[in-house]
């Protein structure tokens, strides 16, 4: 049985028609783009919250540290740092709540700092950030005291 020409013609628009259905629509690498956009600005800001949460509970260490803090400025340490500086941060950081109780001064506040953070201790210079214990040798201060 042989089709005519108009059938054959038929059948052709017929499978343009539904072959043109299956493709995906145009503007579908747009959506793509905004869910991606979305994804990733979700996970941006979930980041930045879970780092401003763990910098505030950080932040609320209980000052076990008090005691050796105060000893520390009693025995006249004195400690410079800048503020832009993570080392200075994470020597304050070691110090949790207690740091308040440091003789903390700005580095611009002394010539002789050239390093932050730098410790003066006994007319002594200490650079670089110092742990608990050698701050503990040095000024005989006891931890958690």
């Amino acid at each position: 049985m042989a089709l005519s020409k108009e059938e054959i013609g038929n059948i052709r628009n017929e499978t343009q028609k539904t072959e043109h259905n299956t493709h995906k629509p145009i503007n579908e690498p747009k959506k793509n783009k905004k869910v991606l956009f979305f994804s990733v600005g979700l996970i941006a800001v979930l980041l930045i919250g879970a780092g401003i949460g763990y910098s505030f509970v950080s932040s609320n260490k209980s000052g076990y540290l008090n005691g050796f803090a105060q000893c520390l400025s009693d025995k006249g340490a004195v400690m410079y740092g800048a503020s832009f500086c993570k080392f200075s941060a994470a020597q304050k950081g070691m110090f949790g709540k207690s740091f308040k109780f440091i003789d903390y001064r700005d580095f611009t506040e002394n010539n002789e700092v050239k390093i932050t953070p730098t410790w003066f201790i006994n007319d002594e210079k200490y650079e670089n950030v110092q742990s608990l214990d050698k701050l503990s040798v040095i000024t005989g201060c006891v931890i958690g005291s």
